[in-house]
């Protein structure tokens, strides 16, 4: 049996632990208020911002168990059975649950994996799994913010360009010797803020192209999602991930020079064969194709190319199992997944948080979880960010720190309120 636990008060429904009336990051307006309007990343347009909460689950790793099965579990028990995706997406809802927000962390999906979990989490405030059932109810328009002025510092990075060099040098290495085919390194960042975090982590949210934009919160916590990639929807069976993979200025001459790099085109090619592996798992024998492959496109500042693989589920599959084969992503982890794995806990120097992980909208029948790529995060204190690459044989040291300051510096600006 596995046990996950809340933070606020709580009933109990057999072994799960259920949160009513949370008290979420924002100043709640009162026992008698309505709910704050919320943006879950992946709800349906028609849904976003008359939702309302209903049930919620947390999970940490020292809680112990099996995530994976302790959502599905949890879903089912508050009206949200998803053992089976291969039926037909339920029509319009009633007047129970509409859906549900969930976030696993890159470490639960390492957890899942088989493989080490990764070091210190620098944000320890964030669960490794929340699951937020949510239903139609009145709702109220933010209010006016009588916290002190925003105020976002000066970031502290989890290494120098030096050391991330170094990690990038160590990999190519574990390539030569035939370790791995490659290796995604992230870099963490951090920076002191005064005031409410929600409004910056919703600027970051609404950002051009981010699909699965949004903001989630808990208490003492929130996470701010701009991620453009999908990293596994499930619909009437059909089961489809976008791996993206390749960046460059959004410029005419960084376009032309993404799709005429051979580095680029051999990491992402390394990468589309990984997710093909990945959903040959949980897929009917011979359904697993590539429908757009190294398609350019653009998100903010940035051309990154992104490819389509899609399958149809087998007989039977569950969410769990689905969490399983596709957690964490291989856009994000490197080739093979355990063998990359393994060496990320090794270089990385904190752990990965609320990026790298998943973050969507399940309801019987669907599934849409975006790869929380272009993800902030806040506890108490501090804001955190994350960025990183793909580094394969033919990378330069210069030029992966390079990128991973590219990626990451439309999110601060946006976070600033610039």
């Amino acid at each position: 049996m596995v046990h996950g636990k809340s933070t606020e008060r709580m009933r109990k429904v057999g072994p799960y632990g259920v949160e009513t009336l949370p008290q979420v990051y924002a100043v709640s307006g009162g026992p008698t208020a309505p709910a704050a309007r919320v943006e879950v990343p992946a709800a349906p347009p028609a849904c976003r911002g008359a939702l309302t909460e209903r049930a919620r689950l947390h999970w940490s790793l020292g809680d112990g168990g099996d995530p994976a099965a302790l959502a599905e579990e949890f879903l089912a028990a508050h009206g949200l059975p998803l053992h089976d995706l291969t039926r037909p997406a339920a029509g319009p809802h009633g007047t129970g649950a509409c859906g549900a927000a969930l976030y696993l962390s890159a470490a639960a999906g390492a957890l899942l994996a088989g493989a080490p979990t990764g070091a210190p989490e620098p944000a320890p405030a964030l669960p490794d799994l929340a699951v937020v059932v949510y239903q139609h109810g009145p709702t109220r328009a933010a209010r006016p913010d009588r916290a002190p002025q925003w105020w976002l510092g000066e970031w502290a990075e989890s290494w120098t360009p030096a050391q991330h060099a170094a990690a990038v040098d160590a990999v190519r290495a574990a390539i030569g010797r035939g370790d791995v085919y490659q290796s995604n390194l992230v870099g963490h960042a951090s920076a002191p803020y005064t005031g409410d975090p929600l409004p910056a982590l919703s600027r970051l949210g609404a950002l051009p192209g981010a699909r699965y934009g949004g903001v989630l919160t808990g208490d003492g916590w929130a996470i701010g999602c701009a991620s453009p990639e999908t990293l596994v929807e499930v619909t009437d069976g059909q089961v489809i991930t976008r791996p993206i993979k390749g960046t460059r200025p959004a410029t005419a001459a960084g376009r032309v020079e993404l799709l005429t790099s051979a580095k680029e085109r051999a990491e992402h090619i390394m990468i589309v064969d990984l997710v093909r592996n990945d959903l040959s798992r949980i897929a009917r024998t011979g359904t697993v194709t590539v429908d757009d492959l190294f398609a350019v496109r653009r998100w903010c500042d940035l051309w990154q190319a992104e490819s389509t693989v899609r399958a149809a589920a087998a007989d039977g599959l569950g969410l769990a199992d689905l969490l399983r084969a596709t957690c964490p992503g291989g856009s994000v982890t490197g080739a093979p997944k355990l063998a990359a794995l393994t060496q990320i806990n090794a270089l990385e120097p904190v752990g990965r948080g609320a990026s790298m992980g998943a973050l969507g909208w399940v309801t019987p029948g669907h599934v849409d979880l975006g790869l929380t790529i272009r993800t902030a995060a806040a506890d108490g204190r501090r804001l955190h960010t994350w960025a990183g690459g793909g580094i394969t044989w033919d990378s330069d040291a210069h030029a992966e720190v390079a990128e991973a300051a590219a990626k990451t510096t439309p999110i601060r600006a946006t976070l600033a309120g610039r």
